[in-house]
């Protein structure tokens, strides 16, 4: 197995750089919403182990709700974020990332502050690298190449079934399979499609992931006396700060709103980027921290083959802290339309959402955490909206792919594998065609 990794750089945009740097980055795209993989700046469609990834400038317009919490405003600036979703380790991907666009990545970074023309690109771009402090992949260890490959499988398979439709729909299932198993022998043999095998999973990573999964728990056991004494305090805190933090949830600004639809719905996945203040004082820092740190175990050891909860529809995303924890930014990529990525995660996991955000800045009131929240629903949408950045700039690898269409194409070629199948798993597979 190839598992996947991220990468996210995040800079202050220069004073006075921000137009400029908007009309660059504008200019990388076919028309709004849709980037040209081949543009001459950085081209994506040439980096061949790379998702998703996408350049925002983060521009913050709800600063001054924390003043709400009795703390000064902090004007943080305008920041350029680069973020990517790729197979394989950081330095492979970085390796290549330079070598197909080092100048471009130049003259866009060059509107940032610190930036050197002629320094070192790669030594630049780490020193402001941000790890997330949760991440979520659907599929761990589908790759790039499988997923091209296992579409092209589909494909023909689809063709040659409609090409020979009177023949096939005679035979009976385990024949019906057996004739396409032969066909695609056949195309694999002539060149016309392959089916890469699977590699071997790195020891490194293998031992890392295990580490992970046995120490967190173990630290938990550990900690277990001293989590159920301090439960009835946290609860306790937990209420008086959810009776008197403030509610901010006015209409988005309509201009707001419009430029983010402009950028949205023009495949059948999209993105979203939404940057927000995370609640003053110890208690929030360190609620947010551990509802953080049982996100990202649960999506690492237990959603990681297809759904997160209940919700399928994400194919990548990470919750990333920012300026010493006072804010984070959540970055994703998933099908459909926000009106449904929303209402999904409402109905199915609204208690999670309210884990995390409702740490942060104006969320909609809770009720010990897990209850209320996002199940305000038009209160939820308004706060995401006005928290959502314009990402004018974003790459799909795989469009027009849901990840259900990923899950499918990924049962078709292991159908294709299996040595034999009973007629009932052999009618089961015809139907996925």
């Amino acid at each position: 197995m190839t598992p996947q990794s991220g990468f996210m750089v995040v800079a202050p945009v220069a004073a006075g750089r921000e137009d400029e740097l908007r009309k660059l980055l504008v200019s990388m795209n076919r028309r709004p919403g849709v980037v040209d993989p081949q543009n001459p700046l950085v081209p994506f469609g040439r980096l061949d182990r790379l998702h998703f990834s996408r350049f925002v400038i983060l521009d913050d317009a709800t600063l001054d709700d924390v003043t709400q919490h009795g703390v000064p405003r902090v004007d943080y600036g305008l920041s350029l974020a680069f973020l990517a979703d790729f197979d394989g380790p950081v330095d492979a991907f970085l390796a290549d990332l330079l070598r197909h666009a080092d100048q471009g990545l130049r003259r866009i970074f060059a509107h940032c502050e610190g930036f050197a023309p002629d320094g070192d690109l790669l030594r630049w771009m780490k020193a402001r690298e941000h790890r997330p402090a949760a991440s979520y992949v659907n599929w761990r260890g589908r790759t790039v190449r499988q997923i091209r490959e296992e579409t092209a499988l589909r494909d023909a398979l689809v063709s040659h079934l409609r090409a020979n439709a009177a023949a096939i729909a005679t035979m009976h299932p385990g024949r019906a399979r057996d004739a396409l198993v032969s066909f695609v022998r056949q195309e694999q043999k002539a060149g016309r499609l392959t089916l890469t095998r699977e590699q071997p999973t790195p020891l490194k990573w293998w031992l890392r992931n295990l580490a992970h999964a046995v120490l967190i728990p173990l630290v938990g056991l550990l900690l277990l006396p001293l989590i159920l004494l301090y439960l009835p305090i946290f609860l306790i805190q937990l209420r008086r700060h959810e009776r008197r933090d403030p509610e901010i949830v006015p209409r988005p600004d309509a201009d707001h709103v419009r430029k983010l639809t402009d950028l949205e719905d023009h495949d059948v996945t999209n993105q979203f980027s939404a940057l927000g203040t995370a609640k003053p004082g110890l208690f929030r820092t360190f609620t947010l921290g551990v509802g953080l740190l049982g996100l990202d175990y649960a999506a690492r050891h237990v959603y990681n083959r297809g759904h997160l909860t209940r919700v399928s529809t994400i194919h990548f995303a990470r919750w990333v802290y920012l300026d010493g924890k006072r804010r984070l930014l959540f970055a994703s990529n998933y099908d459909g339309s926000l009106e449904s990525y929303m209402d999904d995660f409402i109905n199915k996991v609204g208690w999670g959402l309210n884990v995390v955000f409702s740490n942060g800045v104006g969320y909609p009131h809770t009720d010990y955490l897990v209850m209320g929240g996002a199940w305000d629903e038009q209160k939820f949408k308004r706060y995401i909206r006005r928290h959502e950045q314009a990402t004018e700039l974003w790459y799909n690898a795989h469009p027009g792919l849901t990840a259900v269409d990923l899950v499918r194409n990924t049962k078709i070629r292991q159908g294709v594998d299996e040595t034999s199948m009973t007629d009932a798993q052999a009618r089961a597979w015809l139907q996925l065609l």
